[in-house]
């Protein structure tokens, strides 16, 4: 997907505001070798209520790209000074309530047995700054969980797996057992939206793929 623009793209330097090697692996997997992360040091503190959970996603996304493109653009070091920079963040809804990621076993095994067999959305917004281009876009998918006993779930729950999920399950670890199917894009629910991605880097590039 990424071939017409990868010679250009290679020269620069990519940060991904991002802690997860999973993220990091899903990014070089479609071509960006060189990417490197920067974990943001934004709080993630936003109200809420004053977005619907596409520009929630999307918001927050967007000042962890801000953050870190800032602090690495002042750095002294000019090797450290990012061409680009991507941010992700990714929420878990069903009947207009967020699951964020569980703080404790208990919270996760809660989480889980209201989504058991029943469907819910996955949001994933992105943020791609490109010096003073930026874009900004929300994925959605929708995920239907099957049906699971007490005991499997918490068995699930006694992995340590979901603490750091966002509703409290990973699709691409055993998580995704419980997985019955979905609508949309898998990679929306891994929590980087790998076409769209794709798609808006190489416009930023130059290179529309209607075309």
């Amino acid at each position: 997907m990424l071939n017409p623009i990868i010679s250009k793209i290679g020269r620069k330097r990519v940060v991904l505001a991002s802690g997860s090697p999973r993220r990091q692996e899903l990014i070089q997997n479609i071509g960006l070798s060189n990417v490197q992360l920067c974990p943001s040091t934004f709080e993630e503190n936003l109200n809420q209520a004053d977005y619907t959970f596409a520009e929630y996603v999307a918001e927050t996304a967007y000042h962890k790209v801000c953050e870190v493109y800032r602090r690495l653009s002042s750095s002294e070091n000019p090797s450290l000074r990012p061409d680009i920079v991507i941010g992700a963040d990714t929420m878990v809804t069903m009947d207009g309530k967020m699951y964020g990621k569980p703080k404790t076993p208990e919270n996760a095994f809660q989480m889980l047995s209201e989504l058991m067999g029943r469907q819910h959305i996955v949001y994933t917004g992105v943020v791609i700054k490109y010096h003073d281009k930026e874009v900004k876009f929300t994925e959605a998918c929708k995920v239907n969980f099957g049906k699971a006993t007490g005991a499997q779930i918490q068995a699930y729950v006694d992995t340590g797996e979901p603490l750091d999920k966002a509703g409290g399950y990973g699709i691409q670890g055993i998580g995704g057992t419980f997985v019955e199917k979905i609508e949309g894009d898998y990679f929306t629910v891994v929590g980087l939206p790998l076409y769209r991605i794709s798609v808006e880097l190489c416009k930023l590039f130059g290179y529309d793929v209607a075309k």
